[in-house]
């Protein structure tokens, strides 16, 4: 399957996949590719958002872009 635009066509495909699943109405067949599709989609998401969270920059006092630190570092 191809990958997806961005995180926000793979989320929306996840939540549509998810809420198909719950309904409990595919077949046994159709479920596990879902399931595989939902797994690929989720893992893109979570890259997505790591890539995002090490993207952020604070501004500080003097006007200086400065990486963003967590907490942990």
């Amino acid at each position: 399957m191809a990958q997806p635009e961005d995180f926000e066509h793979a989320f929306t495909e996840l939540e549509n996949i998810v809420a198909q699943m719950e309904s409990g109405q595919m077949a046994l067949e159709t479920s596990l590719a879902a399931y595989k599709r939902g797994n690929t989609l989720l893992q893109f998401c979570q890259k997505s958002l790591a890539d995002v969270e090490q993207q952020v920059q604070i501004l500080n006092a003097s006007n200086q872009l400065l990486p963003f630190k967590s907490q942990e570092d």
